[in-house]
Formats: structure tokens, sequence, C-alpha cells
């Protein structure tokens, strides 16, 4: 029998930081994906308003709520219980301390996550540190936010001069200082990520900053391939399960239209015995 898998704490993910271990995360929003992803040993599973995307077929994260985040990081719970789980408040759910404070502990409670995030930079710590004072662990975002995706007028790559270059790096050293435990660090340029990195101590996690941090984090369904259309940049496919699941779905209404499925193999029946009361019974009917 395998050993049952030990989940990481926030203690684990700074001494790996400091340690240099690589650890490897995955976006996912529900049960079965999560399931795989514990399966295959993945360290940590966050559970990223980008389903609105991925899930829902939104054009951007904006319109999810902090009930549907609750209730997708329940069933990724199921899925993974020993799995440690990061779980990202929805836009306008941490507008004010109050509100961050109020829906944060909210989440915490019901979700069963092991941490949350929200998306504040320097500009906004006092959000930060108000939600870790009120005993919440908290992680923070640098670079591309997708919750300023109006602001930036689409999903582009951040930090691309000097002067935004060490704006993301003082952004980073302000979300430690303000008590978080984490930081992703999204869609900037490799160089400005490993500085990020370096200028704190907390954990953190890169997802289209090239190899920054100690651990790498791809939306699950863009890594298996789950989409056969669009691809970001830094996102590589290690499987093709759009084009197994269409395939399978073709031939499936290709049997059926046959009427080659179901088969006897994929059909239930009655034994013989029983049967042969069934078949007289009917022989009853028909002549009365």
């Amino acid at each position: 029998m395998d050993k049952k898998k030990e989940k990481l704490t926030i203690l684990d993910l700074k001494k790996k930081k400091a340690e240099k271990e690589r650890l490897a995360m995955v976006a996912v929003g529900e049960f079965l994906s999560a399931q795989w992803a514990e399966a295959a040993g993945i360290d940590i599973i966050g559970v990223g308003d980008s389903l609105g995307m991925t899930l829902y077929g939104h054009e951007n994260t904006l319109s999810v709520t902090v009930d549907q985040m609750i209730q997708h990081c329940r069933a990724v719970r199921k899925g993974a219980p020993n799995t440690f789980c990061i779980l990202a408040m929805p836009y306008g759910s941490y507008s004010t301390k109050s509100m961050a404070i109020k829906n944060a502990s909210k989440m915490m409670k019901e979700s069963g996550a092991d941490a949350i995030k929200l998306q504040c930079g320097k500009d906004r710590v006092d959000i930060i540190s108000a939600v870790s004072s009120a005993g919440i662990p908290v992680m923070s975002h640098v670079g591309l936010l997708p919750h300023l995706v109006h602001v930036y007028g689409g999903f582009k790559m951040q930090g691309k001069n000097a002067e935004d270059a060490v704006k993301i790096i003082e952004d980073a050293i302000a979300i430690e200082e303000a008590g978080a435990v984490g930081i992703e660090i999204e869609a900037i340029p490799a160089e400005v990520a490993r500085e990020v990195d370096r200028a704190v101590s907390i954990f953190t996690f890169s997802i289209g900053g090239g190899s920054a941090g100690n651990c790498q984090l791809l939306n699950g369904y863009d890594l298996i391939g789950g989409f056969n259309t669009f691809k970001p940049k830094f996102a590589k496919r290690f499987g093709n399960v759009a084009d197994v699941a269409e395939n399978a779905f073709k031939e499936f209404v290709s049997e059926v239209k046959a009427n080659t499925f179901p088969d006897t193999e994929h059909s239930y029946s009655m034994s013989p015995s029983e049967l042969i009361k069934f078949n007289q019974y009917l022989e009853g009917k028909r002549k009365s």
C-alpha cells in the first residue's frame, strides 16, 4: 500500500524556499482534476478565480463570487485531501479592510483551504496587513494582476521596462512586510521574476515568470491540453486531453447512430429463470 501523502504546511513552504527546493503547483477547480493532481504527486493546488474562464467560459475572472470559490475549493479538497490548497479571493471581495477580513474568514472557514490569496501591492498593503493580523494566512500577487485586466487593456505581460520592473520588486517587498506568507509572480520577464524572488524570504510561486521562485504553477487545464484553441505563451501542454475527449464523443455518436452501442457487454440481463417467468407473464397479457 502506498504511503499516505503528507500535506505541506506554511512553515514547510518557507523552509523549502530557503533550501531552494522545487515544488510543483497546478490550478484546478473541481474534484476529478484535483484527484488526478494528488495522485500524480502535485505539491500544491491553487483554486484560482481563473476557473471563471476555464470552467464557466467567461472572458475574464471578474464575475466569480465568494460562494462559487468556496464550493469549488470544497470539491477540490475532497479530491485532494492531502495537498496544500491556496484559495483565491475573487474580484471585489477585499475592497476594504473590513470586507477583506469578513470574506477571507468565511472562505477559510467554509472551504477547507490552507491559505487565501488576493491581489494587492504596496498601494494596498493595509488590506494584506488587516487580513494577516486577523490570523488568516494570506498571500498576494505581483506582475500581471487579472483583477486589473481592464486597466491593462487585456492580459498583458508586465514589467517590460526598468521603472515598472523596480515597482514590481517594491510591491513584493511591501507584501512581505505587510505579513503575507507567499507571493504569486505572474507574466513578467524572467530576469525581473528572479529578482522578485531574491528580494523576499517568503514562499514564491511563478506562472509566466520563467523558472523564478521555488514553485512553478501552471493552469491544470492548460497542461493537460484541455483546450485545443488558445494556449498562453508560458503554458506547456504535457497531454492532449481535448483531442482524446473529442474523439471519444465522436465514437460514441457513431456507435449510437449505427446501433452498435450499447451491446450485450454493456447491458444488464435478467437471470434465465426470471426471464422465463417474465416472458410467461407477457404471453399471458397478450392472450388476455
